[in-house]
């Protein structure tokens, strides 16, 4: 963040100083709103919590080393006071990132944008120094403490942008009014809230609505692939990149297949030159985030071989991902315990299959929050899915939409003992522990609330031993 005083940052959100010794003291630190995370210098934000709230922790902050406090009341320290934290938050981050004059990339998606968050910041990070966020910092308090760590040596700043209902993302592009958007797909992540797949495309293409025209140097970086992003194109005055395998897509792969580890190859096409491409991450989605990855690159000046040589050399930045480990028994635990919808965890379970080419499979899944009326029929698919893949044992845990797993896949090849419904978390470490073989591969997914990576942390720090 580029120093401000206080007085400065008081007039920025429109709040009043309380207890302020020294108006020009400058923030010098970070934001934060742990104050765990407190460094000298640093504006602390009081949030109210689930379970604590924040102004509770201002005293602490201070003694810490925060120069001040943004809060909604006063707190006995410095502090400025408004109305509201989230709405002053955003303002801050407006102004910052205005007066930086920063390359915002701003990419939202049912699926991946986390992933592809990480590849197009590992790619910008190779010409310029590159803010984005960790992990999915992707809302109205995510998106601006992310911005707000960018400082007069950034060039790129690179966000997610998620959505929860129409104008989410309208207002996110409002705080940081990005150049380059991309859109990567339109699925079936939050039926429950949007109502349908239409919805949901309206709600993402708010991104590219927010885009300045072409002759203003906005791009619309948009899946081929997806004829929902695709038809973004008529909604916004930027001009358009494709990216996919559809043959006339700007930028594209051809001869994609994966290696016998299940990680994905292709030939890199660019309006500029192409080149052949090998991931280090599993699954063959993975090559649509690429592609979105190098479109943005390309847009930003890298050669096609510079891209390919970066995304070769790309990993996971991100926790509980598609995160694979190898245990000394041969034992793979793929841990994509940090979220799941019926678009991504259809990708993950055809990532498992093509690892475990050869070797005993299992599927520990959990619900997919958020489905509303669907939720039923996609849990349902999802456990078909995973019979007509071939998966060794299907393990569903939780309550009644692990059922409906179960439930799905012994309707779909009357497994029998194959596919098997356990009550939680440590149920399904048991069943491994008795049954678990070296050399077997274990994909681990489910919505963030049913704490699944449990069970992946249990099979890596020795809890579940192969037999």
């Amino acid at each position: 963040m580029i120093p401000l005083s206080l007085a400065e940052i008081a007039a920025v959100v429109s709040g009043q100083q309380c207890d302020i010794p020294d108006p020009d003291v400058r923030v010098t630190g970070p934001v934060v709103k742990d104050s765990r995370e407190v460094e000298a210098g640093a504006l602390f934000v009081a949030f109210p919590g689930a379970r604590a709230d924040g102004h509770d922790f201002a005293t602490g902050a201070v003694e810490a080393g925060a120069a001040a406090v943004l809060a909604t009341r006063p707190v006995g320290v410095p502090a400025i006071v408004v109305d509201d934290v989230t709405a002053a938050l955003g303002a801050l981050a407006r102004h910052l990132v205005r007066t930086l004059g920063a390359e915002v990339v701003a990419l939202t998606g049912s699926a991946g944008k986390t992933g592809t968050k990480d590849l197009i910041a590992q790619l910008l990070e190779r010409l310029a120094p590159t803010v984005y966020p960790a992990g999915n910092l992707n809302n109205e308090i995510g998106l601006p403490l992310t911005a707000l760590r960018a400082d007069e040596h950034t060039r790129h700043l690179v966000l997610e942008m998620g959505a929860r209902g129409i104008g989410h993302i309208r207002y996110l592009a409002g705080l940081t009014p990005p150049r380059i958007g991309v859109v990567l797909n339109v699925g079936t992540a939050h039926l429950g809230e949007f109502g349908g797949r239409e919805q949901i495309a309206q709600a993402k293409g708010e991104l590219v609505e927010a885009l300045p025209p072409a002759d203003a140097g906005g791009v619309a970086v948009l899946n081929a692939d997806d004829p929902l992003v695709r038809a973004m194109s008529a909604r916004t005055r930027a001009r358009v990149v494709l990216f996919g395998e559809a043959g006339e897509a700007d930028v594209r792969a051809e001869n994609v297949h994966l290696d016998d580890r299940g990680r994905p190859a292709f030939t890199l096409h660019t309006p500029t030159g192409c080149s052949d491409v090998t991931l280090r991450l599993y699954g063959e989605h993975h090559v649509s985030n690429a592609l979105a990855a190098a479109a943005v690159a390309h847009e930003l000046g890298m050669p096609a071989s510079e891209i390919a040589a970066a995304l070769g050399a790309a990993g996971t930045l991100s926790r509980w991902r598609m995160e694979v480990s190898e245990r000394a028994d041969g034992v793979t635990v793929v841990n994509d315990a940090y979220n799941a919808s019926p678009d991504s965890m259809r990708a993950a379970l055809r990532a498992l299959a093509a690892m475990g080419r050869g070797r005993r499979t299992w599927a520990v899944l959990g619900e997919m929050a958020e489905l509303g009326d669907q939720a039923l029929a996609e849990h349902d698919a999802v456990g078909r899915l995973a019979v007509r893949l071939n998966v060794h044992k299907l393990v569903a845990v939780g309550g009644r939409e692990a059922a409906w797993l179960d439930m799905g896949a012994k309707n779909e090849g009357s497994w029998g003992e194959e596919s098997v419904h356990v009550s939680d978390a440590q149920a399904a470490i048991e069943l491994l522990g008795e049954e678990l073989r070296p050399g077997d591969v274990v994909l681990v997914k489910a919505s963030r609330s049913v704490g699944l990576e449990r069970v992946a942390l249990g099979l890596l720090e020795g809890e579940v031993p192969a037999r």
